[in-house]
């Protein structure tokens, strides 16, 4: 089950976010080719969004070519190219973007992000 919510904060529309989300769990592995992503009824459901949107998401994903449709069976991943490091500064991107939005939110500059960026990273990688 795709684990992702909607952020009603976010200026990106519903269905894009749906798109970004289920290509950054590509990218990080957390769907693999031959997956199968929930029905659209179901996600709409579990989201709390009209099955329109994830239904124009879904088509968006399939026309970008990261997921095919079995009429009648389901969505299910695509072939995930086996190098799929050229989608990290993508997602790299999208995370820094959300980041920079919640810091705004709080009355945090880019560089106060930075600053607890440097300072943690050390950390995570002992």
């Amino acid at each position: 089950m795709l684990a992702f919510r909607i952020d009603t904060d976010d200026p990106r529309p519903v269905f894009r976010q749906i798109v970004d989300e289920v290509q950054r769990s590509i990218a990080v592995g957390v769907l693999k080719t031959g997956d199968t992503l929930p029905a659209v009824r179901e996600l709409a459901k579990q989201l709390k969004v009209n099955a329109n949107t994830v239904q124009h998401a879904y088509q968006t994903l399939e026309s970008e070519g990261s997921v095919y449709v079995k009429r009648g069976i389901g969505t299910f991943i695509s072939s995930v190219p086996r190098e799929s490091k050229h989608r990290q500064p993508i997602v790299a991107r999208q995370i820094a973007e959300r980041m920079l939005r919640e810091a705004y939110r709080h009355g945090l500059l880019a560089s106060d992000l930075i600053a607890a960026l440097e300072e943690i990273a050390p950390r995570r990688g002992k």
